[in-house]
């Protein structure tokens, strides 16, 4: 039996974004993080963050310091009775100057690695879950998963290089307004015209 998930980008979507931060007393749930995630886990989705930390790769901090950030998010969750179903997170960056996680990758966002990996482990139908994040490079990575996609305009995304692959389904101010589209929407994609016999 699958199960639907919504993909969580961390910084700037589930809490507040402060670059490079590892630091669990700087860690603040973002506005209309509660209500959302409590609509969504009432619908049974699987709440799953995923992250990229390059401050890895870029020595800024230890991979080692994640796992206090993922248990501080539980804590501050827990009081709502929401649960996180996972905690996915690629260390890695091209340009790092930790030898062993300066590295092209699959599971850097754009790219969809974490997604799939996270689908696999969980038993998770792609075609039936979303990502919610606040940069395009977000967007990119739940589309090329097979999610549909909601942006959190909130002003971190600057580029705004738009193509097929990097427009979101709904744009939104806060997690809350994204949980409300999501539970409005229907149960899965639809299957593309083209597709029709």
């Amino acid at each position: 039996m699958y199960s639907k998930a919504v993909f969580l980008d961390k910084d700037g979507t589930l809490i507040e974004n402060v670059p490079y931060n590892v630091d669990p007393d700087q860690i603040q749930l973002c506005e209309g993080a509660i209500a959302g995630l409590k609509l969504l886990q009432a619908e049974d989705y699987r709440l799953i963050v995923i992250t990229n930390q390059s401050g890895v790769a870029r020595g800024y901090f230890p991979e080692t310091a994640l796992t206090a950030v993922e248990h501080r998010l539980q804590e501050l969750l827990t009081p709502h009775r929401i649960q996180l179903d996972g905690f996915y997170y690629c260390p890695h960056h091209p340009d790092g100057t930790v030898a062993s996680y300066a590295i092209d990758c699959s599971c850097r966002k754009p790219q969809p690695g974490l997604l799939a990996r996270a689908a696999q482990e969980q038993t998770i139908d792609l075609g039936q879950s979303w990502l919610i994040g606040d940069i395009l490079n977000d967007v990119e990575a739940g589309r090329t998963a097979g999610c549909r996609t909601i942006l959190i305009d909130n002003g971190n995304e600057t580029e705004w290089e738009l193509t097929p692959a990097r427009l979101p389904h709904h744009r939104v101010k806060n997690l809350h307004e994204a949980a409300q589209i999501i539970l409005n929407s229907p149960a899965r994609l639809p299957v593309p015209q083209s597709l029709l016999p």
